[in-house]
């Protein structure tokens, strides 16, 4: 069973940064492709973030291009979402996702494994 476990989430005011951690179990993370989608409150989840297997390639939402940044460590089994200029609908769950397969997508049907998300709230 694969587990997923996100961290860094917290507290942070409009134009701050934060950094989520997302770490897989498992040897073979490093054969699929992963991403981090978001939640707010009274929303449905939406694509934020996603990189391939190798970290060669990766995606991201409009809302977020230019301020957030995906990365990963396969020594580590850890994905990174780096969040900067942080503005408040930028409020949201967290969540990161294992692909079906090694390449990225960017909907949630291409996903099979979730972590249990983690909180980030930004204030004005």
């Amino acid at each position: 069973q694969v587990q997923l476990v996100e961290s860094g989430g917290g507290l942070a005011q409009a134009g701050g940064s934060l950094r989520l951690s997302c770490v897989g179990s498992g040897r073979t993370f490093s054969n699929y492709g992963m991403g981090w989608f978001r939640q707010a409150p009274g929303k449905e989840r939406e694509f934020v973030a996603t990189i391939t297997w190798g970290g060669g390639s990766t995606s991201y939402a409009n809302s977020v291009k230019g301020r957030f940044t995906i990365s990963r460590n396969n020594a580590k089994n850890t994905v990174y979402l780096q969040m900067n200029s942080l503005q408040p609908e930028d409020t949201a769950v967290y969540y990161c996702a294992r692909s079906r397969d090694m390449h990225s997508s960017i909907e949630d049907r291409g996903y099979d494994y979730w972590g249990q998300g983690t909180q980030v709230t930004v204030s004005s």
